[in-house]
């Protein structure tokens, strides 16, 4: 059943992702590739001081790596640059480990089934990469490669 509720969460950010535009007052920007599958994605940050006041994303991708973006832009807003990075580390600690710590991850924890496919991580983590080089100021694409 959980299982169930997990699937039904991705499919609904992956068929609707939140915040799927292009933010014409951003502060950061950044740009993220999977060559293994083809995802693309292009990340902006608004930031207000080191808060994160809006996220959004453009690009294609497959359904885990969209449902990925989805969720992290909702789950980013508010945040603390601080803050936004050690969600980073929370959330690959979640689809690298097999005892993850802290499991305050709110609604991204429907990730942790991705673990089991490792192909499948780098689009899980796809835009979490692109976030760690938009808010150090990285100008170049990330890959995950």
């Amino acid at each position: 059943m959980i299982d169930d509720l997990y699937q039904e969460t991705i499919l609904d950010h992956s068929k609707r992702p939140r915040n799927h535009r292009a933010m014409a007052d951003a502060t950061r920007k950044a740009e993220g590739y999977n060559p293994l599958c083809g995802d693309k994605l292009r990340l902006y940050l608004k930031l207000n001081g080191d808060v994160v006041e809006e996220a959004s994303f453009e690009g294609s991708g497959c359904a885990i790596s969209t449902a990925s973006a989805s969720l992290m832009t909702e789950s980013l807003k508010g945040k603390t640059r601080d803050e936004a990075l050690k969600l980073l580390d929370k959330f690959h600690d979640l689809l690298t480990t097999d005892t993850p710590a802290g499991r305050d991850l709110g609604k991204l924890v429907v990730f942790c089934g991705v673990r089991e496919y490792p192909a499948r991580v780098k689009c899980a983590t796809l835009a979490w990469h692109t976030l760690k080089s938009a808010l150090s100021g990285g100008d170049a694409t990330v890959t995950t490669e």
